[in-house]
């Protein structure tokens, strides 16, 4: 553990730190002012003294719609000068969202990465070779500064030419591979198809997309470590929120800076520990840009029991899923990452696939496409998903090679067809 004494912590002592920094936040926020502290008096909170953990469910959510409201530094809780950095999300969903940071969430942002680290097993010495995308993306620089808060060496490669990170990895030896787990198993594939053995790798940190166990396996069989999954959201600090230790089984939630609650995504009251909800984080110790109860989007459900590994912080099971990235078909709700651990889980396809969601005519369809490893196991694969999501999808097994490989950022799972020709060859 890289702070035994946070990570470890007794469950009633966390919980004490964990009220007193939540009246503090509350406190700051009534103090700032703005969108934040308008809803707690709002919600006749005078103070931080008013509130308990117990009643931190009956507090007013934030949203990214707040962000985007008072973007790009309405929210901040601090004086203007005092913000040392801002990153954020490349806009891809049509705005930007950006977050502020003083030296001080800086010093903590490093200090979580090297949690995240340290439970994949890294230590002073080891070599990071970092392929998270550098820039306002929050992988890479998270990532980075967290290796040199251990330690460690870092290699700060970020995304693509992937021949180049090939011949890195063989000549730098690392033992500690950071990518999306989608690159991972491209990285993995390259390697293989260049006669590269990698075999200095132990563990490798894999986040910023939802992925199944089933791609855990295909990334664990192209290379020789222990895939583990980490998780983080620019608005909360950025990577290191949570991570999977090397017992591979739910995420540890730093709680004692990330207040984390599980709620219904329709009715935002809490679900028990073990049910799939909507996280929802409160970050008392950040500065520039504090939260409280902070609607994620991402699907996943809490866990309290102990763990082997002796941290005493609540696990989170992987993401499910976003609540904004969930296909309706036919009236069946399902996200992208049920379809592949139904895919991936009849050893008939590569883990290369994509869902299109065919809006053409009156009713949406959903094809799957995916690259057979044999023959034509069309009728297996319908078989298997119609059981695993309880409808029918269109399976289209394609030649390998032909569903795009991802270089630089997250891979792109699902697209849609409004018109036009189809978006990979062989669809119809």
């Amino acid at each position: 553990m890289f702070d035994p004494q946070a990570e470890a912590m007794p469950v009633d002592e966390r919980a004490a730190l964990q009220r007193d920094r939540l009246r503090g936040l509350v406190d700051r926020l009534l103090a700032t002012g703005g969108v934040q502290g308008a809803r707690l008096k709002d919600a006749g909170v005078g103070g931080g003294s008013d509130v308990t953990l117990a009643d931190l469910h009956r507090l007013p959510f934030t949203t990214k719609r707040d962000l985007w409201d008072h973007y790009p530094f309405g929210m901040l809780a601090v004086p203007r000068d005092q913000v040392a950095a801002v990153h954020g999300s490349s806009g891809t969903r049509g705005r930007p969202t950006l977050v502020a940071y003083t030296r001080a969430d800086l010093d903590l942002w490093a200090a979580m990465c090297a949690r995240s680290l340290s439970c994949a097993g890294a230590a002073p010495g080891s070599i990071v070779h970092n392929a998270y995308g550098y820039g306002l993306f929050t992988g890479g620089i998270g990532v980075h500064q967290g290796a040199v808060a251990l330690g460690a060496t870092v290699v700060p490669m970020s995304g693509g030419m992937t021949a180049r990170q090939v011949r890195m990895l063989a000549d730098l030896r690392p033992d500690i591979l950071t990518c999306t787990p989608a690159y991972a198993l491209r990285l993995g594939e390259a390697a293989a198809e260049a006669g590269v053995e990698l075999d200095a790798l132990r563990a490798g940190l894999f986040g910023a997309e939802p992925w199944s166990e089933g791609l855990r396996g295909a990334i664990e069989r192209v290379l020789p470590i222990k895939a583990m999954d980490i998780y983080g959201l620019s608005e909360i600090i950025g990577p290191g929120v949570a991570t999977e230790c090397l017992e591979q089984d739910g995420l540890h939630v730093n709680e004692d800076h990330f207040i984390v609650e599980a709620v219904d995504p329709a009715s935002g009251e809490p679900v028990a520990d073990g049910t799939p909800g909507e996280l929802v984080f409160t970050t008392p110790t950040k500065q520039a840009l504090p939260l409280l109860r902070y609607r994620t989007g991402d699907i996943a459900s809490l866990d309290r029991r102990a763990c082997p590994c002796g941290r005493t912080l609540v696990r989170m099971s992987k993401v499910i899923g976003r609540a904004d990235d969930m296909i309706v078909v036919r009236g069946v709700n399902v996200y992208p990452s049920e379809v592949e651990r139904a895919l991936l889980a009849t050893g008939l396809v590569t883990p290369h696939y994509q869902l299109v969601v065919d809006r053409r005519g009156p009713s949406a369809r959903l094809l799957v496409a995916c690259e057979a490893l044999a023959g034509d196991p069309r009728a297996e694969l319908t078989r298997a998903l119609h059981e695993a999501l309880g409808f029918t999808a269109e399976v289209f097994p394609l030649p390998g090679g032909t569903v795009p490989r991802v270089e630089v950022g997250k891979a792109v799972r699902v697209v849609t067809w409004d018109e036009g020709d189809p978006p990979l060859p062989g669809l119809a």
